[in-house]
């Protein structure tokens, strides 16, 4: 069978309440399994949350102790790997008996990082991808990814990539998934600007691959009372999530403006025939003009 059922999920988490937000991922899982999916995906930092606004009180040569503490707090609710949070996560999709892809901030050691973890249906982790590239300001809360992040895995249901948020922009990036030949590419991400879907478009076109692209859809009563989102509006995050197929047709999507739960069947077998004209890594390159390479991972 080629055919898979896929569902995006377009949710937001708890910000700084690490039992209510993995309670939403159990609930949203669930949800999602009933729909005899193969693969759920979740927003980028699903799980440990998306400070949008913050500045953690910095700025070029200072740093204030209301933003250490708000970092503090924030660090508290991150995802240790191995860990109970973890073993929550893994145990819920055990439970369920779906591959999943979902956002998590990661505390290893003393940083944090950005992560999307890709999981088999027994719960068994398959993939760590840290974001290679925090975008703006993310960057001083966010550590960086390494070349062992550059990866594609090969699973029962096809070759699945990963790419958070503006991975997508980095087109080296782009192209070392494709030359390890991504099949399903997986986009968690918290870019709501309608421009979003037509780079999701693009890229299942480029590198002839579905397109799963999961936002958080982030209300104001996501965030504590105390928190000061630069938005005072009900809506922070407006979603934007979808599934574009390789000759990039959206399958399902683009949706905003409210929570969701997107659910569409992708056919692997198409891909033989979208190769026919296009493959940017193979008959539709020019290596004896443009060289590319990428660092081996480390040991």
């Amino acid at each position: 069978m080629t055919t898979r059922r896929v569902a995006v999920v377009q949710a937001a988490p708890r910000l700084f309440d690490l039992p209510e937000t993995l309670r939403r991922f159990r609930d949203l899982l669930a949800r999602a399994a009933a729909e005899g999916t193969h693969l759920v995906v979740f927003p980028e930092a699903f799980i440990g949350g998306y400070p949008k606004g913050s500045t953690f009180g910095a700025s070029v040569g200072r740093r204030d102790d209301q933003g250490r503490a708000l970092f503090a707090r924030y660090r508290r609710s991150a995802v240790e790997i191995p860990g109970e949070a973890f073993e929550e996560i893994s145990a819920a999709v055990a439970a369920h008996g779906v591959h999943v892809v979902v956002g998590v901030i990661e505390r290893a050691g003393r940083t944090l990082y950005c992560s999307a973890l890709l999981f088999a249906p027994d719960g068994t982790l398959l993939a760590r991808h840290r974001k290679l590239v925090p975008t703006g300001t993310e960057r001083v809360i966010w550590g960086r990814g390494a070349a062992r992040d550059v990866i594609v895995t090969d699973t029962d249901i096809g070759r699945i990539g990963l790419a958070i948020c503006w991975e997508s922009y980095m087109p080296l990036y782009r192209t070392a998934l494709y030359q390890r030949d991504v099949q399903i590419y997986c986009a968690p991400t918290v870019d709501d600007r309608d421009v979003w879907t037509s780079t999701m478009r693009h890229i299942a076109v480029e590198g002839r691959c579905f397109v799963l692209s999961a936002n958080q859809f982030a209300g104001r009563n996501d965030y504590p009372h105390d928190f000061a989102a630069t938005d005072s509006a009900d809506a922070i995050i407006q979603g934007g999530s979808c599934v574009v197929d390789p000759f990039g047709r959206l399958l399902a999507g683009p949706s905003f403006g409210k929570q969701d739960m997107l659910v569409a069947d992708i056919d692997l077998a198409v891909l033989d025939g979208a190769y026919l004209d296009l493959d940017v890594v193979g008959h539709y390159a020019r290596p004896d003009i443009f060289q590319f390479r990428t660092s081996p991972p480390e040991s």
